[in-house]
């Protein structure tokens, strides 16, 4: 399996560690220090051999932070992680709320008479830093860049990845790794900059036609990258991962660790990403006088609108993936009213019935299979310790997406196991209908994220209710589930724009007792003229993701007529469009579970 189920860490680890780092603060003369979840690339993933967080607290979130003091060391976590961190971290770890509570204000409550916070260079953003060091001015604390303490202490750490890399299809891609780099270089020409510097895995991935193995769910190959004004590439990474590989005479290969002399030998101005290039980069060039051009990595809006190659893969592994979803929920349909399944007996048996389309490449993260309490959190991994009967009157939350060459995958379903209570159905309805507002928007061209984020959440606002996480999350194509820079959350300040896929996941968690999301992906599109309409130029959402919705969950007198005609639409166009791909049997039940309202 792709998938294991085994614990990765142990709250009894954190104590003796964090003992151990305050010793070596101690002798750094640090008050304090800086432990990131991010790596050099700043990704949300990371390889083992870069999971500090979790080694020193035993949080395995995908976001967060811990500072340490020495008298306190708070653990940083957003609104998705708040009842995982608790069961996860000992109680020497104290959870904060961030980012309602912000990192200057607690380090200034917690160092009044001021101090030395100390931070690894490589692992934080400048933009990170510079906005930290503008909140704490006056306060008496000083950051200071230092070693890292935690690769000093980390004995047994893995080594770093040496998975091969390989060339990404051109067909599938849309455009040749030359098209791509003359674009962007283009691009630095117009804005009078000479080069720029390229820290985003996926964004070198993208850029060159290339994927890899360095992470664990997110096929990249692992390196940094200078882009010039003439479409020229010196990458650096491992050279053994890109044996055999024709990169074309414009791209040349360097050790990852002869960056630092490259970045001091080139001419100005340079682009960099204060938002994701760590820190040393822009140090590094500003200690040689080369003129910086700060700017956002020039791949990120150009990969993330799909090209039209791009959409039409990605349209068929979404359809492929919604058949083997439609083959597990008719399996789960018939099996879980027998009892005796578990957790994770839903997570082998959903990456089998991926597996057995023939093209999966690997999962898109690890499934969450949440049933009654753990559907609360909200980034649930089951572990052979917290595996848990699937019973009837729990909710079963999941969460979960496969890896093909033609397209990245995400859905949620939520389902009922035997008849659900009044309060779970009002729930899960208030929630669909925040789902359909998303699907059924339109919006004039230019509006972002942020702006349509309230549509999925108006139905619970009514109700006194919300969620702590974004609507929605931008998708690559065999690539990052998780992709930059467009979003739907209140965060969500960049413009959408024809060609970008997004996930549309409205959710309600009540901690200890159910968790609801639905999800969907959806892909932005230039929006028909509607009669009457005015000449203003309007983008709307097509779907991707097709599988049905749990019928006993929805409780029809609450949907409008205009709600109740889009689900009935799309279970239409599931069974259509799922219906011939699916077995005999899960074809029968597919028929049920889509039939109108």
């Amino acid at each position: 399996m792709f998938q294991s189920f085994e614990a990765t860490t142990r709250p009894g680890d954190g104590p003796p560690r964090l003992a151990a780092l305050r010793a070596e603060m101690a002798a750094e003369g640090l008050d304090g220090v800086i432990v990131p979840r991010a790596d050099v690339h700043q990704g949300e993933y990371v390889a083992p051999c870069d999971e500090r967080l979790a080694w020193l607290t035993g949080f395995t979130g995908s976001a967060g932070f811990a500072v340490v003091l020495g008298e306190v060391a708070g653990v940083f976590v957003d609104g998705r992680y708040r009842v995982q961190v608790r069961a996860q971290v000992a109680d020497v770890f104290t959870p904060v709320d961030w980012p309602e509570v912000a990192l200057a204000d607690w380090l200034i409550a917690h160092l009044p008479q001021g101090g030395k916070v100390g931070f690894d260079p490589w692992l934080h953003t400048a933009g990170e830093i510079e906005g930290l060091r503008d909140r704490l001015e006056g306060s008496g604390i000083a950051l200071a860049e230092s070693a890292n303490l935690i690769d000093r202490l980390w004995q047994d750490r893995p080594a770093p990845p040496k998975g091969a890399a390989e060339a990404y299809p051109e067909a599938v891609a849309g455009k040749s790794a030359a098209e791509k780099r003359g674009e962007i270089a283009t691009l630095l020409r117009e804005a009078g900059q000479r080069a720029a510097v390229l820290t985003l895995p996926d964004s070198i991935c993208w850029l060159l036609n290339l994927r890899g193995s360095d992470l664990p769910r997110v096929p990249v190959l692992q390196g940094f990258a200078i882009l010039r004004d003439d479409g020229a590439v010196t990458l650096f990474a491992d050279p053994t991962k890109l044996d055999g590989l024709d990169l074309g005479s414009e791209v040349t290969v360097q050790p990852v660790d002869a960056l630092e002399t490259y970045l001091t030998g080139l001419t100005g101005p340079v682009r960099v990403d204060k938002a994701t290039a760590p820190l040393a980069v822009s140090d590094l060039l500003a200690s040689k006088g080369i003129a910086l051009a700060w700017g956002e990595d020039p791949c990120l809006l150009p990969k993330a609108r799909k090209s039209p190659a791009e959409l039409t893969g990605t349209t068929e592994a979404h359809l492929r993936d919604g058949a083997a979803m439609a083959e597990f929920l008719a399996w789960l349909d018939a099996e879980a009213p027998k009892g005796g399944l578990t957790e994770i007996d839903v997570v082998r048996q959903l990456e089998s019935c991926r597996r057995a389309t023939g093209a999966l490449r690997d999962l898109s993260f690890d499934t969450i299979a949440g049933t009654g309490p753990h559907g609360a959190v909200v980034h649930y991994r089951v572990t052979t310790e917290t595996n848990r009967p699937v019973q009837e009157g729990d909710l079963l939350l999941v969460d979960s997406g496969g890896q093909y060459l033609d397209g990245t995958t995400d859905i949620t379903r939520t389902i009922a196991i035997g008849p659900p209570g009044a309060e779970e159905r009002a729930a899960f309805t208030r929630v669909l209908q925040g789902m359909i507002a998303i699907s059924r928007a339109r919006w004039p061209r230019g509006l972002a994220g942020r702006d349509l984020d309230p549509l999925a959440r108006a139905p619970l606002w009514m109700a006194g209710q919300d969620f702590d996480h974004g609507t929605g999350h931008g998708v690559g194509v065999y690539l990052s589930v998780h992709e930059g820079p467009q979003r739907l959350s209140r965060r969500g300040e960049v413009a959408l724009a024809p060609g970008m896929i997004l996930s549309n996941e409205p959710g309600y968690y009540r901690e200890g007792a159910f968790g609801i999301r639905i999800e969907n992906l959806v892909v932005v599109e230039e929006a028909p003229a509607l009669p009457g309409g005015d000449a203003r130029a309007h983008l709307s959402f097509r779907t991707l993701t097709w599988a049905p919705i749990d019928r006993h969950l929805i409780d029809a007198d609450l949907l409008s007529p205009d709600e109740r005609a889009w689900l009935d639409g799309y279970h239409a166009a599931v069974q259509e469009k799922i219906g011939p791909r699916v077995s005999a049997a899960t074809a029968e039940w597919l028929a049920t579970a889509t039939a109108p309202l």
